[in-house]
């Protein structure tokens, strides 16, 4: 069983933020053209997960790893509290237009994962529908690797601390005033709760395995998200195709 609590949330001693700085700004680059190629190369689709406490950090990776690439080839989908239509129907329902077609790269900022973490902390879902949603997550993903759609799975991992001081940011900071909500306070009362709830998801989830990313250090998590995506596209061998005679 995943612990969350025995795995550090800051960013290793022998880690440099000058450095992580210059080197993300490197991958950058490196992006921009794997994503050309990827779009060119038409094989493959490619889901990315970016699940996480409150603050943790999913906007900011949105920001800092996929805006270099071309907006034509790149989809941000944010799943926030499920409309009423949204209600009537199965809890994936919202979700599959979403999954990316071959070249494309879609980001999920949150995701079906909500659907099982949500409902846990507010204590309104049985032990069968968790299981069943564990097991129906499982065999999608599944599904979209066998499909060509590759699935990276990012868990952006903070401290409680951190949290705290991220939620206050949102109150006096006008930049970041407009992301406060009432619930952010009801998210740190839940920590405990929400941390057991993902300790299970992280466990039994992993059919696709998920990469769990230090986040206190916003500059660490930037970098560690940016290279593993990059590496992640260079084992695929892209090529761009031959011109059509």
């Amino acid at each position: 069983m995943i612990d969350l609590n025995a795995i550090d949330t800051a960013a290793p001693e022998n880690e440099n933020k000058k450095a992580c700085k210059k080197k993300l700004k490197a991958l950058r680059k490196q992006l921009f053209e794997l994503q050309n190629m990827f779009y060119a190369d038409n094989r493959f689709g490619l889901l990315v997960i970016l699940q996480g406490m409150d603050a943790a950090g999913k906007d900011g990776i949105t920001r800092h790893v996929f805006t270099c690439m071309n907006p034509n080839g790149v989809d941000v989908k944010s799943f926030k509290k499920p409309t009423e239509e949204e209600l009537e129907h199965d809890f994936l329902w919202r979700v599959y237009p979403h999954f990316p077609a071959k070249g494309n790269i879609q980001v999920f900022n949150r995701s079906y994962y909500e659907d099982i973490t949500v409902p846990v902390v507010n204590d309104y879902i049985s032990e069968n529908k968790i299981e069943h949603r564990i097991e129906l997550i499982n065999a999608i993903e599944k599904h979209l690797e066998q499909s060509n759609i590759h699935v990276l799975k990012f868990f952006l991992h903070i401290s409680k601390d951190e949290q705290i001081e991220r939620i206050n940011d949102r109150l006096v900071k006008p930049h970041k005033r407009w992301k406060y909500s009432p619930e952010d306070k009801i998210a740190t009362k839940n920590w405990d709760k929400y941390t057991a709830i993902y300790n299970r998801v992280l466990t039994e989830n992993t059919k696709i395995p998920w990469h769990i990313i230090p986040s206190d250090n916003k500059w660490y998590r930037n970098y560690s998200v940016a290279k593993i995506i990059a590496q992640h596209l260079e084992n695929l061998n892209l090529k761009f195709p031959d011109p059509k005679h």
